[in-house]
């Protein structure tokens, strides 16, 4: 497994187009598996890919103070991006048998590694909630999802080391869908940061994934490609 080294950002759409390059990188035989690392310099409000914009954000609020709201290629819920709310996206091949050739398998195996490399590094117990989640005594810190390729995955998340969590009741409305452990509480009562740097979290998980400084070059076209087709248009952002 590569680890590359993310370029400056230009825009808050380029890490969604990053995580298309990555993935169909892996599926034409170009690359292999791959693990990269970013944080969104400033807010937006980054969908699931089915999601309908109006249901989960505050629209009107967004738009008043500038905070983009963007979608991504995988699934599940949306997530207020920006300072404190670190990203890490994992690249891996799906074989023919074993957890990974599996939606759920894939969910239970990546995330009870996540769990371990977690707790390992923070000194307290971890858990894993509502399939995708880690939580911190009953408190959400990350969130994951995956998208699946006939040949790879692309399993990504967010974990909150110092986010302002004041600023996710003012740009997301309770989400459509939760998870049973969230038993209804309001976001601030939800959700929480740990007690890490994000260079503490990339070293982590660059050990606990055995990944080698990247030998080939960033996928820089392939991200291109996918900023123009999708994810630089404002209409494919908010076309549900």
């Amino acid at each position: 497994m590569e680890w590359f080294q993310t370029p400056e950002m230009k825009s808050l759409a380029e890490p969604l187009a990053w995580d298309e390059a990555f993935l169909e990188r892996a599926e034409s035989g170009e690359g292999g598996e791959a693990l990269w690392f970013w944080e969104s310099p400033t807010p937006c409000v980054v969908l699931g890919y089915g999601q309908q914009a109006a249901v989960e954000a505050d629209l009107e609020t967004c738009a008043l103070h500038g905070v983009p709201v963007l979608r991504r290629c995988s699934g599940g819920g949306a997530v207020l991006q920006g300072p404190g709310c670190w990203n890490y996206g994992l690249i891996l091949r799906i074989p023919e048998s074993g957890p990974l050739a599996s939606i759920t398998g894939t969910n239970e195996w990546i995330m009870e590694r996540n769990r371990q490399l977690l707790q390992e590094l923070l000194k307290q117990s971890v858990t894993v909630e509502g399939h995708t989640d880690l939580a911190l005594e009953g408190q959400k810190c990350s969130g994951n999802a995956q998208r699946r390729k006939r040949n790879h995955l692309l399993f990504h998340g967010t974990l909150l080391h110092d986010f302002p969590l004041s600023l996710i009741p003012r740009f997301l409305r309770f989400p459509s869908a939760q998870p049973g452990y969230r038993q209804s509480r309001d976001h601030l009562a939800f959700v929480r940061n740990v007690p890490v740097t994000p260079e503490k979290l990339c070293e982590c998980w660059v050990r606990g994934w055995g990944a080698e400084p990247a030998q080939s070059p960033f996928p820089i076209e392939r991200a291109q490609a996918a900023l123009s087709a999708r994810y630089g248009d404002p209409e494919w952002h908010s076309r549900r």
